[in-house]
């Protein structure tokens, strides 16, 4: 395959996928993983695309209609999402009262908690659920219906169950974000219930890496300015996110 084919594969597949892994990237094209960055080095130099660790992030905003599956999102940008896990972890505190939103960002956190702490879990995520039982604290599950894409509770019954509950800390996944859509993901009924847990929140957190600020996904479940976010790292383009006091870009510590 010629360099500029290659190139041009690349980008095609970073405007398909919104992001993608360099791990990925050498799959799909059956070369290796240090070819793979030096291209992304010369695409990001040209602007084609905007490199990020782990990958690569497309230069066009990127609508997203349906979810990928947890398998395919934990493939992706895993180091970011480490790094923000722990420092969301890190916020909890003696006594909290928490919500723990499903995702794979959110899910990074529950290996960063102190297990000495007299911390109390709500939850929609099976999974997440599991683990946090495993490490010794007291956790609660919503009821509803079970989405296989996300792993994730939803539904009226779930929505229903949050009314009891007045959590100190919310912790929350997105598909994408910036200050005109809001916070995005793609279904409904997953919005719904974001929307309602954080009205029962005093303090609201979504967390996400790098690559979510170039995605839009169909539902806004909150303003942009009303929840502090917690990301490994975000570049000023036409938004200027540094104008914002609500972003903390834990690589930037």
């Amino acid at each position: 395959m010629l360099t500029e084919e290659r190139l041009q594969r690349i980008v095609a597949i970073t405007d398909e996928e919104g992001s993608v892994s360099v791990q990925r990237l050498a799959t799909q094209l059956d070369i290796s993983e240090s070819t793979i960055r030096r291209d992304l080095l010369v695409l990001d130099k040209e602007h084609r695309i905007n490199r990020v660790r782990g990958g690569a992030v497309s230069c066009n905003k990127h609508y997203k209609t349906i979810d990928e599956t947890v398998m395919q999102r934990k493939s992706c940008n895993m180091e970011a999402k480490q790094v923000v896990g722990q420092y969301a972890a890190s916020l909890i505190e003696e006594n909290d009262f928490v919500y723990m939103d499903a995702g794979t960002t959110t899910e990074e956190m529950i290996s960063f908690l102190d297990t000495k702490k007299n911390v109390t879990f709500v939850t929609n995520a099976i999974g997440h659920a599991k683990r946090l039982t495993q490490l010794g604290f007291t956790v609660y599950i919503l009821g509803g219906a079970y989405k296989l894409e996300t792993e994730a509770i939803v539904g009226e019954e779930a929505i229903a169950s949050l009314e009891k509950y007045n959590f100190t800390k919310g912790f929350f996944g997105a598909n994408g974000l910036n200050p005109v859509n809001g916070i995005t993901t793609p279904d409904y009924r997953e919005a719904v219930l974001k929307r309602k847990a954080m009205e029962h929140c005093k303090n609201k957190y979504v967390l996400c890496d790098k690559s979510k600020f170039a995605e839009i996904s169909s539902v806004s479940f909150a303003e942009f300015k009303k929840v502090c976010i917690i990301t490994d790292q975000v570049d000023n383009d036409k938004y200027q996110y540094h104008q914002y006091s609500n972003i903390i870009e834990v690589n930037r510590q």
